[in-house]
């Protein structure tokens, strides 16, 4: 089932290059919430009118990061035991001469 669409100019709406949008009158929004709800999980935006005029936008949010998990390369490194050495000086030398 497809739903009504309006057509909208560029003045009234410019989204991102990324961001597909449509444009869905206020009545089929109502029935095809879920459907709605849906697209913008799949990063569709949407514009709802009321009378032809847009009155309201569906958008996507950022999804939260992703929580980091410490230790994940355990063990892939090797840390030398003079890591944190002091540098000779040719090569502090060669930092300051830029």
């Amino acid at each position: 089932m497809t739903c009504p669409t309006l057509t909208l100019g560029l003045s009234l709406v410019q989204p991102h290059a990324s961001t597909e949008m449509n444009a869905i009158n206020i009545h089929a929004a109502k029935t095809q919430l879920s459907r709605l709800i849906d697209e913008a999980e799949a990063g569709r935006e949407t514009i709802i009118a009321r009378a032809g005029r847009p009155v309201a936008k569906l958008v996507p949010l950022n999804p939260a990061p992703p929580q980091r998990q410490l230790g994940l390369l355990a063990g892939q490194f090797i840390v030398p035991d003079d890591f944190d050495a002091p540098l000779p000086d040719h090569v502090l030398d060669s930092f300051e001469q830029g």
